[in-house]
């Protein structure tokens, strides 16, 4: 089936709602929600069930650009500089050196094993040397995994910040792919005019988009995160029409504006909460579409090689070199070496090739696609597993301990209090939303039978529950008891 103007809303919102639906048990079953969007997408290609051809790298490209846009904006939004900044350092080695170490390696691998050029093989390292900024938040945060010390920091500022080294690489290997007369000097120029163009203009939007947001006064609260999206977009065409890193400063424009007093930023960030989501699902389903299973056969077993290769030798050179001047348990290294997931952004650089034109494009894009599936499948699915066996993750009394901290750390002139919901209490097997919660307050989590649930409006309230419960101030609790029945 083609897609038409008359059906494409039609096939997408179906698409959309399978997605979410099988979404909502795929954790059960211990399978990543990213991988369960891309193989819908795959099912309903051409060599799938929905028999849907979509043959257009441009407009994947396009898709995923402006879907990469939205997440890495949401992950900087998220990202908190208290917890950012005692392991800045790490992380930028990581995102920097690691990457280009990552890359080198494996692309030393694959010329060694393959009929690839050496540019050709540098430019398969350079696409999948990034971890997959949307992989990575998703699955830490979809598990509520409790790391020790500043561990999981350490993981999202990576991953948030490493995909604008990997796409100058990718950019540059391609360059002197299709330039065979190129030297590999002639290209450094273009790696330091794009990281250091897009460190100063993000970190330059981000004060100029402050001022912007604080002092324009729009009629309606609702459009105060349209702003920002014109404001993210601005951010990153701008800077990619000077040459520099758009990636780059749109997260660096995004973790500024995530530390700074906004107007309505609450709003701001709920809606990027659920944008940054139905973005990845987009994007996954896009390049689902885009990808023919059976193109794919013919490299399952040199695609194999490949992903064990850079889960096991490149990954780990990478960060235990990038690493290697900073005081950090063997250990942690070592999770921090697995948690190397490869998701969506990978296959997006891989349609650069195809758009260009290259000999390889097409067994490159293959090869990428099959590694990023095997690292969320064997990475993805274990990540708790290998936490607690490399003792790196926290035990339930210091998880609590440090989600209360966390939400008030995120929320310092709020009061909290930890309200335990008795058999006999009103709220019991009720929705949240059904208790005409006072709205000034909130329920920031519920701790139930040792873990750690984030609620929202449909969660029910169970006997035996722990509230921990948000307000305003201090006197906004007698409404919050009276709310719930419960006689002080």
């Amino acid at each position: 089936m083609n897609l038409t103007i008359e059906n494409i809303l039609l096939v997408g919102s179906l698409l959309l709602f399978i997605s979410l639906v099988a979404g909502k048990t795929s954790y059960k079953f211990g399978v990543p929600t990213l991988i369960l969007f891309l193989a819908i997408g795959m099912l309903a290609g051409s060599d799938g069930v929905g028999g849907i051809h979509f043959d257009n790298p441009q407009m994947a490209q396009f898709i995923g650009i402006v879907s990469l846009n939205f997440i890495l904006f949401s992950g900087g939004l998220d990202t908190n500089w208290n917890y950012v900044k005692p392991i800045l350092k790490e992380g930028l080695a990581l995102s920097t050196l690691g990457v280009l170490l990552t890359a080198l390696s494996l692309g030393t691998f694959v010329w060694s094993i393959t009929n690839f050029t050496i540019y050709e093989s540098m430019l398969l390292g350079s696409i999948v040397s990034s971890t997959d900024a949307a992989a990575v938040f998703s699955i830490l945060r979809s598990k509520n995994l409790a790391l020790k010390t500043n561990l999981r920091p350490t993981l999202e500022l990576e991953s948030g910040s490493n995909d604008p080294m990997a796409y100058v690489l990718t950019i540059a290997f391609l360059t002197l792919v299709i330039n065979q007369d190129q030297s590999l000097v002639s290209v450094i120029p273009l790696f330091l005019q794009q990281m250091i163009l897009g460190a100063a203009l993000g970190f330059g939007f981000g004060k100029l988009s402050k001022i912007i947001i604080n002092k324009i006064k729009l009629d309606f609260e609702g459009l105060y995160p349209v702003l920002v999206i014109a404001l993210m977009f601005i951010t990153f065409s701008a800077t990619d029409f000077v040459g520099g890193n758009g990636f780059l400063a749109i997260y660096i424009c995004a973790v500024y504006l995530g530390n700074q007093d906004l107007i309505h930023k609450k709003t701001i960030l709920k809606m990027y909460d659920g944008l940054a989501w139905l973005m990845q699902i987009v994007l996954f389903l896009t390049l689902g579409l885009l990808v023919f299973p059976k193109q794919i056969i013919p490299y399952v077993g040199i695609g194999l090689l490949i992903s064990i290769f850079l889960i096991l030798v490149a990954r780990p050179v990478g960060v235990f070199i990038s690493l290697l001047f900073f005081k950090m348990p063997t250990r942690r290294r070592f999770y921090i070496s697995w948690v190397g997931l490869r998701g969506a952004v990978p296959i997006v650089f891989a349609t650069y090739p195809l758009l260009a034109g290259i000999d390889k494009a097409d067994m490159i894009f293959n090869i990428v696609f099959f590694i990023s599936v095997t690292s969320v499948l064997i990475q993805g699915t274990t990540l708790s597993v290998v936490a607690k066996w490399l003792g790196v993750a926290l035990p339930e009394q210091a998880k609590k301990l440090t989600a209360t901290d966390l939400l008030l750390t995120e929320n310092p002139k709020a009061e909290m209090k930890e309200i335990s919901i008795t058999p006999n209490c009103f709220a019991v097997d009720k929705k949240i939303v059904e208790l005409g919660f006072p709205k000034n307050a909130i329920i920031a989590m519920i701790i139930r039978n040792d873990s750690y649930i984030t609620p929202n409006g449909a969660t029910k309230i169970e006997a035996d529950d722990t509230l921990i419960v948000l307000a305003d101030k201090r006197d906004v609790f007698d409404d919050v008891y009276k709310t719930l029945q419960i006689t002080l």
